[in-house]
């Protein structure tokens, strides 16, 4: 670490860890996992089939589908006919509440296949979220609803369509009376038009709009300093010092892409030696956006509004309307003074982001302050909320009341699952016992649909025409690559009915909006060019919204002085899961196998607490407690997570469904039955009791272990400016010193003196030779990498049993390093860890059939149908990257569901060894495409998969022998480094160390 004596920080990924706890150190030991060469005893077909089913029982129906009706114009330049084996790609928009992403999808023989970020659209930005990238396997769900029911009884479209239709006449004959509509919030010109219109044909109707996760506090706290119904955009590129109050804008925001691409740009760029933004983080539970801080504050979510409050009196004292505000408990007013100084120092470079559970108050002081610190109209802007549904919790409080008076004779469920998390209090299912008819538009049967009169599948957005107003209000259309396997049906086309009275496609509703979109006055001919470009580009260019520079009124900070939420010596706060969301994912099984950031944990929900309320309370890891909070308790697992607030228990929210499929029923715990309407963010008075009986939880951080070997490096901007080749000196003291700018990219420092060898090593100098770099600096461990490559490389979901055992088959891995104190403020470093690549190989020169091998482009290849299972390749690994096949994925399954896979990637079998490839399949594809274009390539042709989903852009790939291309200049800058460089392995996977950028004046504060 650069200017810091190796024993000044030790770095530790778990408590267990630091411990030297024996059990923990027999698991690292262990060369191979017990019962590693043997399926467990007595595993049926069935459960077999339960794992497989995430990754393999999918598309079995999709090979059989005709392409659309509707033309769809192809991303790329089309040709004459469509080649087998030539991947197709199409732009479309994937709809997220009231955010929408554009994005490309690669299609074969069209089956979609792949995501990808649309780099035109604002929101992605080409990149994407593990989300985007594990949506494609939502397509796929054998557990999706397969066709129209009645009372469980299976039914036709046109079954529910004369059904309405009798109900349509009755409620037009009153304009609507006892008819309502709840609906999610969406942001769509033509679900808006829809819905202006069924409020014009049913005057007396109602419509509720609600989202489990929220940004309702937050739009009211807007209106509230603005006058207006307003949205806003955080732009982290222009931000130079940033302030995060409990909140998580780089992963469980919606924007998170958008986020992540501004900072890591920041941080990138201080690295290289620009000016370098500041990240200051406030929270109470340990998030991405505060691992990644230069300073976090630990602090309840109940004492951000008095932090605010005296926040206020230094940056506005005239806005803030009090002279001062009384201190804020266990927070040092040194800390506080000097933030208020850095936010003062950078004027209109500034931005203060608050977490969506704050209340409202806050939300509106916040929007003042930034405003008063000249940051409106530079690192935050604001805009209309037009052609939108904002999300309203009154609104269906308001709903099952008339729901529970009888008043509601038909209730339409456009998406959503309230009888699963709607607030506990409301009891949303006996409330929707009690209407005659009720009507569930829904991907599945799950907890809400189970219970509706009708049930209407809903389809898929890669089955769906729509439209969609992104962050900052850029237009898209969402078109569909496939017909709807199942017969789903959109909530456009379902709206439509409702609204016109006839069973019309989507795609022509959709196209009469655009009408008046592209000019309502334009001939045909000219509306076909406009609407085939917008199919083509992905967005409608220039659709941008104005953005509002609103009169803000003065907010009463003097209310924020008061803590919020109920008083009670343990705060209890519900955090949606940065995964399955509010629990609508959970029959992914990508997702639920991705380890959360920070806790590694897999396929669980455990409640997080500090190590200072687990000592105080006598809990340890995989313990049983039950929460008891506002008269109702659950009992769940409990997880250490240090850098915790010490009052604070943390719930995960999305899991425990009862009916999400057979992935993702009866994982987890449900955490919405304690989550009422009146403290749906956090609370205080919760209180915890430990059960005598353990609960196995799975956590994959301490798999892969490199024998606490010096792995991170990180400095200060500081440093780094002092000494620029610092970061690579390492840890120890005989570390490699830096490298000279200019020097070659290949392997990792040229200038050593060789060592020697008892074979002919292979020479580098022709033809491409492939490397990369990954920043640490810019990493955010969000993990869409991860998902990315197991997409891409059709890797299997193993199940949380083999979880356990150290058995997952992901390709990269993103490592958690803790470094501090672990019952106070640690900081946390990511570092993704894919194949190196050695050029001198370890695992090459033990596998006795030659199934590992190097090619002349310097990748270290598998040959599957050499490998016999030996897997000394995976222990003589140092970087312990090497993932065995203990299963056979594809002994029971029909050849047909090999149609979901990515055809130029093999689907292993069991007992072969694999790993990260660089993706030679798209190496290969592009050298093909080159070569018929007769040119050769160039720098950034070739993108691997972790690498185009990457938000933070901190991978970087290419060909080390082009001097000038992005992967060789990563290279040849001082902070580049290999992983445990003394073992001679020359990895042509390398790293770039950290750096932060801290205050000054905060030395020795807490």
């Amino acid at each position: 670490m650069l200017g810091v004596p190796p024993v000044s920080r030790t770095y530790w990924r778990s408590l267990a860890e630091l411990d030297q706890d024996p059990e923990a150190r027999a698991f690292l030991e262990r060369e191979f996992q017990e019962g590693a060469s043997e399926l467990p005893a007595g595993i049926s077909r069935r459960e077999m089939m339960t794992l497989v089913g995430a990754s393999l029982s999918l598309a079995g129906l999709a090979g059989c589908i005709r392409r659309p009706v509707e033309e769809i114009v192809p991303y790329v330049t089309n040709p004459e006919e469509a080649v087998p084996g030539i991947p197709r790609y199409f732009a479309t928009t994937m709809p997220f509440g009231r955010s929408a992403y554009g994005l490309v999808v690669e299609s074969h023989e069209g089956r979609p296949t792949k995501i990808e970020g649309n780099p035109s659209h604002p929101a992605s930005l080409g990149a994407s979220s593990a989300r985007i990238q594990a949506s494609v396997l939502g397509l796929y769900d054998p557990d999706r609803s397969q066709g129209v029911r009645l009372k469980a009884e299976s039914k036709s479209w046109n079954d529910f369509v004369t059904a309405w239709t009798q109900l349509a006449q009755v409620h037009a004959a009153d304009g609507g009376a006892g008819l309502a509509v709840l609906s999610e919030s969406f942001a769509s010109p033509t679900l808006a038009r829809l819905a202006a219109e069924f409020r014009t044909r049913y005057p007396k109707a109602s419509w509720a709009t609600y989202e489990a996760v929220s940004d309702e506090n937050r739009l009211a706290g807007l209106r509230s300093a603005t006058g207006r119904d307003v949205d806003l955009k955080l732009r982290f590129d222009r931000a130079a010092v940033v302030l995060a109050l409990d909140a998580d804008p780089l992963l469980t925001d919606p924007e998170m892409i958008l986020h992540t691409r501004g900072f890591a740009a920041g941080r990138r760029a201080g690295a290289s030696g620009g000016a370098m933004n500041r990240l200051y983080a406030v929270e109470g539970v340990y998030s991405l956006t505060g691992a990644m801080a230069d300073h976090r504050l630990r602090l309840e979510s109940r004492q951000i509004a008095p932090l605010v409050a005296a926040l206020a009196t230094r940056l506005a004292p005239s806005a803030a309307g009090v002279a001062s505000a009384p201190a804020v408990p266990g927070v040092d007013p040194r800390w506080i003074d000097a933030l208020a100084k850095d936010l003062l120092a950078n004027r209109g470079k500034g931005l203060i982001v608050v977490g969506d559970r704050q209340p409202a108050a806050v939300h509106a002081a916040v929007c003042a302050l930034n405003t008063s610190l000249g940051n409106t109209g530079s690192t935050v802007s604001y805009f209309e909320t037009r052609d939108a549904a904002l999300p309203s919790a009154s609104s269906l409080a308001s709903l099952v009341s008339a729901m529970n008076a009888g008043t509601v004779q038909t209730l339409v469920i456009l998406g959503g699952n309230p009888v699963f998390d709607a607030p506990v209090d409301l009891d949303f299912a006996a409330a929707m016992a009690k209407v005659p008819h009720s009507i569930a538009l829904g991907h599945s049967v799950d907890e809400t649909s189970s219970k509706a009169e009708w049930h209407i599948p809903h389809a898929h957005y890669l089955e769906s025409w729509g439209d969609a107003r992104a962050v900052g209000g850029t237009l898209s259309v969402v078109q569909p690559l496939i017909l709807p396997l199942f017969g789903g049906r959109t909530t456009i086309e379902v709206l439509g009915l409702i609204v016109g009275g006839k069973d019309r496609p989507g795609y022509d509703i959709v196209r009469e909006t655009w009408q008046t979109i592209l000019g309502p006055n334009a001939s045909q001919g000219e509306f076909e060019t406009k609407w085939n470009r917008v199919l083509h580009d992905g967005l409608l260019a220039g659709s941008e919204l104005p953005e509002v520079v609103p009169t803000l009124t003065t907010p009463a900070v003097a209310e924020l002085t008061a803590p919020s939420g109920s008083a009670g010596e343990l705060e209890v706060v519900f955090l949606p899961s940065f995964s399955l969301h509010d629990g609508r994912f959970a029959n992914d099984g990508w997702l639920q196998e991705l380890p959360d950031p920070l806790t590694k944990l897999t396929w669980d929900n455990p409640a997080l607490v500090s190590p200072k309320t687990a000592e105080t309370l006598g809990l340890e890891d995989e313990d049983s407690i039950r929460v008891d909070y506002a008269g109702r308790s659950l009992e769940l697992p409990v997880w250490i997570l240090p850098g915790m607030a010490d009052s604070v228990v943390a719930l995960t929210l999305g899991y425990g469904r009862s009916h999400a499929g057979r992935i993702g029923s009866g994982v987890g715990f449900d955490v919405f039955k304690l989550r009422s309407s009146k403290a749906p963010g956090f609370d205080g008075g919760a209180k915890l009791t430990r059960l005598a009986r353990p609960y196995s939880l799975s956590a994959t951080q301490s798999h892969g272990s490199m024998e606490g070997r010096p792995l991170i490096r990180e400095s200060t901007l500081t440093e780094l400016q002092a000494k620029s080749k610092a970061s690579a000196d390492g840890h120890a003291p005989d570390a490699a010193p830096a490298r000279k700018t200019g020097e070659g990219a290949l392997g990792v420092f040229p200038q050593h003196t060789p060592h020697f060898s008892l074979w002919n090593p292979h020479t580098y100098d022709r033809g491409h030779q492939w490397g990369m770099t990954i920043d640490l600096n810019a990493c955010t461990g969000c993990n869409a990498c991860i998902t990315a490559c197991q997409s891409e490389n059709n890797i299997p979901v193993v199940g949380k049993a083999q979880v356990k055992n150290g058995r997952e088959m992901h390709w990269i891995r993103v490592d958690r390093y803790f470094a501090g104190d672990p019952s106070g403020n640690p900081e946390v470093v990511f570092q993704p860890v894919p194949c190196m690549h050695c050029e001198d190989a370890p695992c090459e020169q033990v596998c006795p059939v030659a199934a590992t091998v190097h090619d002349g482009e310097g990748l270290n290849v598998m040959v599957y149908n050499r490998c016999i299972g030996t897997r000394y390749c995976s222990n003589n690994c140092p970087y312990k990257v090497r993932r065995f096949n203990f299963f056979n994925f594809t002994k029971d399954t029909p050849n047909i569901l090999e149609l979901a896979m990515n055809p130029d990637v093999t689907v292993r079998a069991r007992g072969v060894m694999e790993k990260c490839t660089y993706c030679t399949q798209r190496i290969n594809r592009v050298k093909i495409d080159a070569r018929l274009s007769g040119r050769e390539l160039r720098d950034g042709d070739v993108k691997t998969a972790c690498q185009q989903a990457c938000p933070a852009s901190a991978i970087e790939f290419g060909d080390l022998r082009d001097a000038s291309s992005r992967v060789a200049l990563a290279k040849a800058d001082a902070r580049n480094y290999a992983l445990i460089e003394e073992l001679n392995t020359k990895p042509r996977t390398t790293y770039l160390s950290k750096v932060r950028n801290p205050n000054p004046e905060l030395e020795g504060t807490a």
